[in-house]
């Protein structure tokens, strides 16, 4: 009798100790999301026949934010900006892009979103109108030589959809091989920044490359991955699912230490596009399709922790 009721005793007791242990080593997976909208202030980005890419970025992350804050309610929302500024007011573009990995790698991000809008340079055409006879001189003589006139015009491109981007470690790691490439990018992400790509042979910039192949690669994928399928479900045009990159245009990625995105939520050179994203519809559905894959995401964050804690017992 006494081993059966110590028995009853250590059973419950194991069990209070093991959900304990359990409640001690699960923590929230999304405990602060960064939100970046792209550009501001004196840099408005890419511009469409009547908006910027800064204002529509804006517009987009605010009600993004608002939309988490509802759904998720204890998980902090931190803005790089919230009003037309450069991040941080700062007065170029290099030290505001600083700005924003800085602040957020400061407030402890679970998860970097940067909002951006696409664009692609008009499609340039030329036609032979007619020829000029100039006097060329040849073997001592002058000759006449007739010199092709050309008529330029240019069409709108017709670029259109979604892209969502991670950060590339190496353009032969095996890893990011597994993800489509995007040589023929027409948009533009901060391209002029003056901001250094990561050396490889730095050691600290080694680590650092390390530490996001470790942890942070993966989950950077499968959330961008849920973003880009979201898109395809609400008939978005699409061109070829997540991409990578690892040029200094993308440079905010690779400089927050933790999972990023950066969405550009369409091509505001396309007349049609830039309509849908700077409407109320347009945005709404956007950030449905973000809120959704984050819904996604942090499922299977949760689900992986699980399994982590039960295997630890």
């Amino acid at each position: 009798m006494k081993r059966i009721s110590l028995a009853f005793v250590f059973f419950p007791l194991t069990l209070l100790s093991s959900s304990i242990a359990f409640g001690q080593s699960a923590k929230k997976v999304l405990r602060t999301i960064i939100i970046d909208p792209g550009h501001g202030g004196i840099d408005p980005g890419a511009r469409g026949s009547y908006s910027t890419e800064a204002d529509v970025s804006l517009a987009v992350s605010l009600k993004l934010g608002k939309a988490i804050d509802s759904e998720f309610p204890d998980t902090k929302i931190v803005y790089t900006r919230t009003t037309d500024i450069l991040p941080g007011n700062k007065s170029n573009k290099t030290d505001a892009l600083r700005y924003r990995a800085d602040l957020a790698n400061s407030s402890g991000g679970d998860l970097f979103i940067a909002i951006h809008c696409n664009s692609a340079p008009p499609i340039r055409h030329s036609q032979v109108i007619g020829y000029k006879t100039i006097m060329v001189k040849r073997k001592k003589k002058k000759v006449p030589k007739k010199i092709p006139q050309y008529r330029y015009w240019t069409t709108p491109n017709p670029a259109m959809g979604t892209e969502t981007y991670i950060w590339a470690l190496s353009k032969s790691d095996a890893k990011v091989n597994s993800v489509s490439k995007n040589d023929d990018y027409s948009g533009e992400i901060d391209s002029t920044s003056n901001l250094s790509l990561p050396d490889p042979s730095d050691p600290a910039e080694r680590a650092r490359m390390l530490i996001y192949a470790q942890n942070y690669f993966r989950k950077s994928l499968t959330f961008a991955d849920l973003i880009e399928k979201g898109f395809q479900s609400q008939q978005r045009t699409f061109r070829g699912g997540v991409k990578q990159r690892n040029d200094k245009g993308i440079w905010v990625l690779q400089a927050t230490g933790m999972p990023s995105v950066l969405v550009e939520i369409g091509f505001i050179s396309s007349k049609e596009e830039e309509d849908y994203i700077n409407s109320d519809k347009g945005q709404d559905e956007i950030v449905s399709n973000i809120i959704n894959a984050l819904k996604d995401y942090k499922q299977k964050l949760e689900s992986r922790q699980m399994t982590e804690d039960k295997k630890a017992f």
